[in-house]
């Protein structure tokens, strides 16, 4: 199992706004082979920003990077973040890990 997480800090009083875009956009990742399953979490909130994590789920690292080079992710992330760019406190930080246990 692989585990692909992006770490997004959202400023506050637009968590919902963020939470919208993710409802409403199409990820392509029903159909991709080795795709398990998606989350997307709330974490904690300070006055700076709240934190959230995409969490995808994988079969293997390598259905992972095929899918970071298919035509379902180029699809999916040809409108990252919507025309709502100015809820981002930066780029989201992507973080891999592979279950050893």
């Amino acid at each position: 199992m692989y585990i692909a997480m992006n770490r997004f800090r959202i400023k506050p009083g637009c968590e919902q706004d963020f939470i919208d875009i993710w409802k409403n956009r199409d990820s392509y990742l029903q159909d991709v082979p080795g795709f398990r399953e998606f989350h997307l979490l709330q974490g904690p909130g300070n006055d700076d920003h709240t934190l959230f994590s995409s969490h995808a789920v994988w079969d293997s690292e390598a259905d992972f990077l095929a899918w970071t080079r298919s035509e379902a992710f180029r699809k999916a992330h040809a409108n990252a973040g919507g025309s709502r760019k100015d809820i981002y406190m930066g780029p989201p930080q992507l973080e891999c890990f592979t279950a050893v246990i």
